[in-house]
């Protein structure tokens, strides 16, 4: 009998595999989800509108998406991983001919009924093409200098395109779920060690050059620098998002000011409450164990993801697993240490409570994909 043989025979059918969804994921999900519907209503003034209620339905739409594509067998979507990359690669480059603009920024296809971000669904594909790849070649060819070459352009063509919108944030996580999924699949240490020296270098290079007549960035460029290491150099310019939001966090506490009594943002001191900085927002209203709380929600999914991965025994379903966890990590890892100063601020929204239809869809069809690889499982 052939390993898929096996795999369909050993996995439920039907109704039955409604049974076998990683419940606890899902309603981890949902408890994160409703967070963002709270915190959404409360940045609107104790109103559904404008936020809270279409976040709503597009959450229960993407609920239902993701059960859906749940019940798909994973080697259909793996069959697909190949197209759905290159059908992403191409709604980038559409983007770059007639896309929409907004603040300043070209990262969108107007539908009519909504704004579809292609840099979100490259997110998922890069992972699916990725973990196929490595499902497919050979394990002694991983770290051979060639097959090593292929994955690298397979994620730095999609990084360019997105660099050039411009998006820095979705470039950045776009690079390094790549990187990460490619030392998951066993890829050797000393690539990325070569990779970490060669940043290194080019950081220190930069800072060296500033006032020299080989100097690396311009002016500007460096003014921002200043401004992220000291925000306090422009409080009311460049250094204004930061320096609200640190008072929003601070001002929370331990358990916060309460429910919709946040200043900064009732009095419309920090901007995009409810899109990137509407963490500062439930800091502030819940304090420190609220943060806390909403940190632990999603060290669980991971957590309840990697498990899943790890008793997995197909490598393409326990690999793209592995890389949505990594996915979801990295996207709330960076907009916390964004909005905390940690990190620069680059547009990263904080994933299913931050406002916004692309990306709670895109996430929802992600752990789809997730859920098919835990139903199919072979048992």
């Amino acid at each position: 009998m052939s390993y898929l043989e096996y795999a369909v025979k050993s996995t439920p059918t039907g109704w039955r595999k409604i049974l076998h969804l990683n419940w606890p994921v899902a309603l981890l999900l949902a408890s994160v989800s409703g967070a963002g519907f709270l915190m959404l209503y409360s940045v609107a003034g104790g109103s559904f509108t404008p936020w809270a209620e279409p976040q709503m339905k597009r959450f229960a739409l993407g609920f239902v998406l993701m059960i859906m594509v749940a019940m798909v067998p994973i080697w259909f979507w793996r069959s697909l991983s190949g197209v759905a990359y290159l059908g992403a690669l191409i709604l980038l480059i559409a983007v770059e001919l007639f896309g929409t603009v907004g603040m300043g920024a070209q990262r969108w296809i107007d539908l009519g009924f909504m704004r579809l971000q292609p840099s979100e669904l490259m997110k998922i594909t890069l992972v699916m093409l990725l973990a196929a790849y490595y499902d497919w070649l050979p394990a002694r060819k991983t770290s051979r200098p060639f097959w090593v070459l292929l994955p690298v352009l397979i994620i730095l063509v999609p990084v360019a395109l997105v660099l050039k919108q411009p998006d820095l944030g979705t470039s950045i996580l776009l690079l390094a779920a790549g990187g990460g999924l490619m030392f998951l699949a066993g890829v050797h240490w000393a690539y990325f060690a070569a990779v970490i020296a060669s940043g290194i270098g080019l950081i220190s290079a930069v800072f060296q050059s500033r006032g020299t007549p080989w100097q690396l960035l311009k002016d500007y460029q460096y003014r921002r620098i200043d401004t992220f290491l000291d925000p306090s150099t422009d409080p009311l310019g460049a250094g204004y998002h930061i320096t609200q939001s640190k008072i929003a966090l601070g001002s929370g506490g331990w358990t916060g000011r309460g429910f919709m009594q946040g200043t900064q943002s009732r009095l419309n001191f920090l901007p995009e409450k409810h899109t990137d900085f509407i963490f500062t927002t439930l800091a502030e209203e819940f304090g420190f164990m609220g943060a806390l709380s909403l940190l632990g929600l999603y060290a669980l999914i991971i957590i309840f993801c990697v498990s899943s991965a790890l008793m997995n025994k197909d490598r393409f379903a326990s690999l793209l697993t592995l890389g949505i966890a990594l996915n979801f990590f990295l996207f709330f890892a960076v907009n916390m240490s964004m909005v905390m100063g940690l990190a620069p601020v680059v547009g990263v929204p904080l994933p299913l409570v931050s406002y916004g239809g692309s990306a709670m869809l895109v996430l929802l069809l992600a752990f789809g994909l997730m859920q098919s690889a835990h139903v199919h499982r072979p048992r």
